[in-house]
């Protein structure tokens, strides 16, 4: 379960991409674990804001969030980001591969990240992940060439690598066409579905909101204001 209580956030003079610079509240926010929840609304209405708070890249001025309770707001950063590659799959509308990795290597990055375990077993994990989805015979490729909806795979696949207890996606399907889009949300549903993960995804398609169980208007969860 995702559950926030009483969080402010603000990006003060962070932002300068914005004519004012952001901020928001939230009283409350809970999310059933193993649940898949569409976050909309409109732009600077909070919802990548969001995503990073609850992945622990944000960090609120104020507030409580709590994973399966543990209040992740108080975690050291040492610790937060050891939670962030363990518990947290994160999925990106530009994939964010690295180009100098293959395929597979791509899919065990939170294994080099974190160390832990063996490596031939981190390989297998990565060879049936990208099974499921149809890529094994590409595991050596490099992400260049890969087709967006093959990269958009890999990307879910390094998200799953850890059997995360948290899946985000931010605008997975932005620069996908209309196939690959339903493709990328059913992979996500799927995955999410077989380990038991808490989904939030990011999206301005209305054209997807059908498939999730839950859809959040953020100006029913946030009150953003400016930071003067």
């Amino acid at each position: 379960m995702i559950d926030i209580s009483d969080l402010t956030f603000s990006y003060g003079d962070r932002r300068p991409d914005l004519s004012s610079s952001f901020g928001m509240h939230i009283d409350t926010f809970k999310v059933p674990r193993g649940s898949s929840t569409a976050l909309v609304g409109p732009s600077g209405s909070g919802k990548t804001t969001l995503l990073g708070l609850i992945a622990g890249t944000l960090r609120p001025e104020s507030g409580t969030i709590r994973v399966d309770d543990k209040a992740i707001t108080e975690f050291p950063d040492s610790e937060l980001g050891k939670f962030r590659v363990r518990s947290v799959g994160q999925v990106f509308q530009a994939f964010e591969l690295l180009s100098y990795l293959s395929v597979i290597e791509n899919v065990m990055l939170p294994w080099y990240i974190l160390g832990e375990g063996r490596r031939s077993s981190a390989f297998v994990r990565s060879k049936e992940l990208l099974a499921s989805v149809g890529l094994e015979p590409k595991l050596h490729a490099r992400p260049g060439e890969l087709s967006q909806g093959e990269q958009q795979r890999v990307a879910v696949c390094r998200a799953m690598f850890n059997n995360p207890a948290i899946l985000l996606a931010d605008e997975p399907t932005g620069n996908l066409d209309q196939e690959n889009k339903q493709n990328v949300v059913d992979l996500l549903l799927d995955q999410a579905r077989r380990n038991n993960s808490t989904l939030l995804m990011v999206t301005h398609d209305e054209s997807l909101l059908d498939r999730f169980d839950t859809v959040l208007d953020m100006g029913s969860v946030a009150q953003p204001f400016d930071v003067r």
